[in-house]
């Protein structure tokens, strides 16, 4: 039957893998819950093995630390670590690199974020450290309230990184693992009370119900607190609108209220995008554009600009307008336009709060919580609404103006004008500055326009860079104008903001630059894609694009004039580059080159191939091996010094209290005391009487007169066992034996200590009781061979 100490340790590991359960929902695949819930059971067995010896807490704990801290390496760190199983400086180094990375990948990906390795050692480290502490409290320290403490730890860290919230099964299955460790562990200690609650009735006559057990009555309570934490709830009112509201609820009520939008910026992980080891696909796009140079796919607009950053305005939302969108502000009747169709099919692991689409939509037919916002024609989600997985079609206009039209542009609306050309006083003067020296000369708006351009992308000698910093304060895009190194953040933020103090309004765009054509016609985006891009306002043609940014993207035909009469590659079209030049576009493959793609397309992997399949740690078999080996590795060289304080805690342990027992309580006492003096170099004289023998342990041992007097009270009660008709129970004998134990290692040098710690020499007793046991095997086996081979003739 289980004892009560390893039901509590079953009832810790189940709990800490019940709260994990919480964080499944923040990555794909889940694999990783199987592999920490046997590197937990492995720790958890080890606790349990160790306090069966039993050996003191601080030794349990630093024993199941030592296993844990093998078998992290053992999974995550083989190459690094001294026989691929004992960590050493590089190990460690290695895990720091390790969790580096996993930072990165948290900060980077949206939820649910790929199965990096550095991710998966924070997921199964943090398991192992959370089941540790509370396989400690709770089991080696038996105090299971406590324990609660790292449980809410693990389950808050998953509460919040998951986006929309946890869902209440994951509460109810943490809730339900805490509840079952605190029973277990009541349980554990009302069994220590005997069967006080456990009779029917209160006496041989009384059939009335007995007192109902408190193990029984916890359990009501614990189901009955835990329905009404679920319940409660439903019946409060709801809060939305709250700062951590991951929806933002900020984007209205419902569908039938205005509402706002206050977003935050989109900038914050662009540059890691733009630098992942892996350029994932986002999504996969297909257009009825016959040049997919020009598919920009916008996001969301920044037009508040403070001096430090640029990030959208708190704008009002409504409902997705039925049918056609409005026209774009500023387009004229005359402009020419082309309404295509695109169909875009996003990652499941991408989730964005806005709608990717060409600008300007005129419709949108897709499924689910979204809200409008009409100044930047955005969709945004409401309620935690999302990207991640959604199929949907887009009706776009391609707006094709031509240079002459752009040039006669007349003055835009004053109120626009205001707003989309504010600059704050604390944008340093070079900007402006530089922005006057680069257009002098200039004839209108649009002319200062494409010399900006021209400037970033042919005459300024800027490089594209996206290892550069993307610096804060007023003087970031000072630096960057005198040092000319950065990315699309640098680039469209400078031209922006030269554009604004120049007069022309201006707004900064976020999403992604076109993709790479596949074979079968549609479109991969990838994360390298992301971009951000400039749109200045010409009155009659509305918010333009322009492309600063060099080597990415395709500079709009509009803003070269003369591109049809020059047959010379133009510098700013990277597109056009010659075949031999090395290209930085992120979206390029080095391995996919454009004959190849011509030939065969060089198929694009969906997300779900781009996750690792096979290089997610060893097999189960391999691991279970691998585990087994390094425990017999430290359990090996320890097993002498375990073997002795096992047998000492049994032959002194708490029986001899009745006159049944007291021989053989009384022999393992003796066996034990004339065991520790061999460990001392008292090797025992079988032929020697129990007085005899005493005084030979006093004499070599050198003992006081305290560890005298208990070696030859031992030695007494011996006697009584072996010559008197009905020897007594003797009491304190297993006090007697420590107390000789310690006069023996008080007079023992330090390597005579060391060695009966370490390297007992009684334990040939162990070896001695082997070959015993395998002679009767040997002897029993013997015994019936000759039945096996029976002579065949008979004799006579």
């Amino acid at each position: 039957m289980i004892s009560g100490r390893a039901r509590l340790a079953i009832c810790a590991w189940a709990a800490t893998l019940m709260a994990a359960c919480a964080l499944l929902p923040l990555v794909e695949p889940s694999t990783w819950i199987v592999q920490s819930a046997f590197l937990l059971a492995v720790q958890s067995g080890t606790g349990a093995a160790t306090r069966r010896v039993p050996l003191a807490r601080p030794v349990t704990v630093a024993a199941q630390v030592l296993v844990t801290l093998v078998l992290l390496t053992l999974v995550f760190a083989r190459e690094h670590a001294l026989g691929g199983l004992i960590p050493g400086p590089d190990t460690f180094r290695f895990f720091a690199e390790l969790l580096e990375q996993g930072g990165d990948d948290v900060s980077r990906y949206s939820t649910p974020a790929p199965l990096s390795d550095g991710i998966r050692l924070m997921l199964v480290g943090g398991v192992l450290v959370i089941g540790l502490l509370v396989d400690t409290v709770a089991v080696t320290f038996r105090s299971a309230a406590p324990a609660g403490l790292p449980l809410l730890a693990l389950y808050s860290v998953a509460a919040g990184l998951s986006d929309n919230g946890i869902d209440w099964l994951w509460f109810l299955l943490a809730a339900a693992g805490y509840l079952m460790l605190l029973l277990a562990e009541g349980r554990d200690r009302l069994s220590q009370w005997g069967r006080v609650f456990a009779g029917p009735g209160r006496g041989p006559r009384d059939d009335r119900p007995g007192a109902v057990a408190p193990v029984r009555t916890g359990r009501r309570i614990g189901v009955l607190t835990l329905g009404i934490a679920l319940v409660a709830p439903l019946g409060l009112p709801a809060m939305n609108g709250g700062l951590l509201d991951p929806a933002g609820s900020g984007a209205g009520s419902g569908l039938g209220g205005g509402g706002t939008i206050s977003a935050v910026n989109p900038l914050v992980s662009l540059r890691d995008s733009l630098n992942v080891d892996e350029d994932r696909q986002v999504m996969s796009v297909r257009s009825e554009m016959t040049d997919v140079s020009d598919l920009y796919l916008r996001i969301v607009s920044l037009d508040d600009f403070d001096g430090t950053t640029w990030k959208p305005s708190k704008r009002s939302i409504t409902t997705v307008p039925d049918g056609t969108f409005p026209t774009p502000p500023g387009l004229g009747p005359d402009i020419g336009r082309t309404e295509v169709g695109t169909t875009i099919s996003t990652a499941d692991w991408y989730g964005q709060d806005w709608l990717p689409m060409p600008y300007p939509p005129s419709g949108v037919s897709i499924r689910g919580n979204w809200r409008y916002e009409p100044v930047g024609m955005t969709l945004v989600g409401d309620h935690g609404q999302n990207t991640r997985g959604v199929t949907y079609e887009v009706r776009s206009l391609h707006v094709q103006p031509t240079a002459e039209q752009l040039a006669d542009a007349p003055a835009p609306p004053p109120a626009l004008q205001r707003e989309y050309t504010e600059l704050p006083d604390s944008l340093p003067a070079v900007v402006s500055r530089t922005a006057r020296e680069v257009t002098a000369g200039a004839d209108s708006a649009y002319d200062r326009a494409v010399r900006l351009q021209e400037y970033f992308t042919l005459n300024g000698d800027f490089e594209y860079d996206t290892e550069v910093d993307v610096g804060s304060g007023s003087q970031a895009i000072a630096r960057f104008l005198r040092d000319k190194q950065g990315f699309c953040v640098h680039f469209s933020f400078a031209m922006a903001s030269m554009a604004r103090s120049l007069g022309i309004p201006a707004r900064v765009a976020v999403g992604f630059a076109p993709g790479t054509p596949q074979a079968d016609g549609t479109v991969a985006v990838g994360l390298r894609d992301a971009h951000a891009w400039p749109e200045l306002y010409f009155e009659g043609v509305g918010w333009t694009r322009f492309e600063p940014t060099p080597t990415r993207g395709s500079t709009p035909p509009y803003t070269v004039p003369d591109a049809a009469d020059d047959t010379a590659p133009d510098p700013a079209r990277p597109s056009q580059a010659a075949p031999d030049e090395p290209s930085a576009a992120p979206s390029e493959s080095e391995s996919c080159t454009a004959e190849r793609r011509k030939l065969d397309g060089c198929g694009s992997e969906s997300p779900q191939a781009a996750l690792p399949t096979g290089g997610d740690g060893p097999q189960w078999y391999a691991l279970l091996v691998w585990a087994l080996a390094g425990l017999a590795v430290l359990v090996l060289p320890l097993s002498p010094m375990l073997w002795r304080l096992r047998t000492r805690a049994v032959r002194l342990g708490g029986h001899g209290r009745s006159e049944a027992d007291t021989a053989p309580h009384v022999l393992a006492v003796w066996d034990e005391l004339t065991d520790s003096a061999w460990d001392y170099g008292i090797v025992p004289d079988e032929s020697l009487t129990p007085r005899a023998a005493a005084a030979r342990i006093v004499r070599l041992g050198r003992l006081g007169e305290s560890g005298a007097r208990s070696v030859h009270r031992v030695a007494d009660a011996v006697e009584q066992v072996l010559y008197a008709p009905r020897p007594r129970p003797a009491a304190g004998l297993s006090d007697d034996v420590r107390r000789a134990v310690s006069g023996l290692r008080a007079t023992a040098g330090r390597r005579t200590r060391l060695r009966a710690v370490a390297a007992p020499r009684s334990v040939v007793r162990a070896v001695w009781a082997l070959s015993a046991w395998w002679s009767g095997v040997r002897g029993r086996m013997l015994a019936v061979r000759p039945a096996w081979r029976r002579p065949s003739r008979q004799e006579g």
